[in-house]
């Protein structure tokens, strides 16, 4: 996460660095909330205050990282799944 961050500060100095905690109460808000809203809609539902500069960095973040998507009316929705990641994994055809 770090890089990512580093190389978003280089496009813009002026970008604010996220907190894990904000990152990880943005993902459950998602998770939560898991194609119900747009981004300006979560961004107004989330359950503490987050300028909206770092808030656009963690959804790209978290889309960078397959864990969330835009589906096609702008509705953000939470697609990672453990679970289905865990049963993949112990697929012999699967190596890492």
């Amino acid at each position: 996460m770090l890089e990512f961050i580093k190389k978003k500060q280089l496009e813009n100095p002026f970008i604010r660095s996220p907190t894990l905690g904000t990152v990880l109460m943005v993902e459950r808000t998602i998770e939560e909330y898991s194609g119900e809203y747009n981004k300006t809609e979560l961004w107004k539902n989330l359950p503490r205050k987050v300028m909206w500069q770092t808030f656009l960095v963690i959804l790209d973040y978290l889309a960078s990282i397959n864990k969330i998507a835009l589906d096609g009316e702008s509705k953000i929705a939470y697609i990672w799944n453990p679970g289905l990641a865990r049963k993949l994994l112990k697929r012999k055809e699967i190596k890492i």
